[in-house]
């Protein structure tokens, strides 16, 4: 395993070197996250690039979706 880099872990490095193109801001982010994770849960195979790469590079809205997915799973099994 790699020693952190300067402190920042291999996936903090990642997150903060990622390409945030096409671009969603957190705000814009929060008012379509419920839409959002609602579609993926219903259909896995749902895509929608802008929300997925802003996901996979904010890691406060990243933690808000995967919330919100698992509490609609409960709700749904």
């Amino acid at each position: 395993m790699n020693e952190p880099l300067h402190g920042l872990g291999e996936e903090t490095v990642a997150r903060l070197l990622a390409d945030t193109s096409p671009y969603v801001s957190c705000d814009d982010c929060f008012a379509k996250i419920d839409e959002y994770v609602e579609r993926l849960v219903a259909d896995p195979a749902y895509d929608d690039l802008p929300m997925r790469t802003h996901l996979a590079g904010c890691g406060a809205c990243a933690e808000e979706a995967e919330t919100l997915r698992e509490l609609l799973e409960q709700d749904a099994g």
